[in-house]
């Protein structure tokens, strides 16, 4: 459905820090630096997830951003390295039954306060 995402931040540098630390487990990595500008991708190198500086000015909403884990102990790897970085755990790992059978996730918030999911469906 979507072909890719953008989000615009107000300190690319701890965007940065944030989705390589917290997505690495998921094997997410930059893969194209413009300076202002940051692709992220997956093991197939398209890169889907852009991060760039915010300069429209004025106050960021936030959005809720979900990754797709293969399984319940990258969910837990990537609730650690949160964790770690010291980012806001809003949700730790658990099961979500009223989403369907198997959704395991853990939610957290990135540096621009951001709800950003990562979640298993196994």
């Amino acid at each position: 459905m979507l072909d890719h995402v953008s989000v615009q931040c107000d300190d690319l540098g701890a965007a940065r820090q944030f989705y390589e630390t917290v997505l690495s487990p998921l094997g997410i990595t930059v893969n194209m630096d413009f300076g202002d500008v940051l692709g992220m991708s997956g093991s197939d190198g398209v890169p889907k997830f852009w991060l760039g500086k915010q300069t429209t000015g004025g106050k960021q909403r936030e959005i809720h951003l979900a990754f797709t884990a293969s399984s319940r102990s990258i969910v837990d790897t990537v609730h650690r390295a949160a964790q770690k970085l010291g980012a806001e755990v809003l949700h730790e790992p658990k099961e979500w039954p009223e989403y369907h059978p198997g959704y395991y996730a853990v939610f957290m918030r990135d540096p621009d306060g951001n709800n950003v999911e990562v979640v298993s469906h196994s």
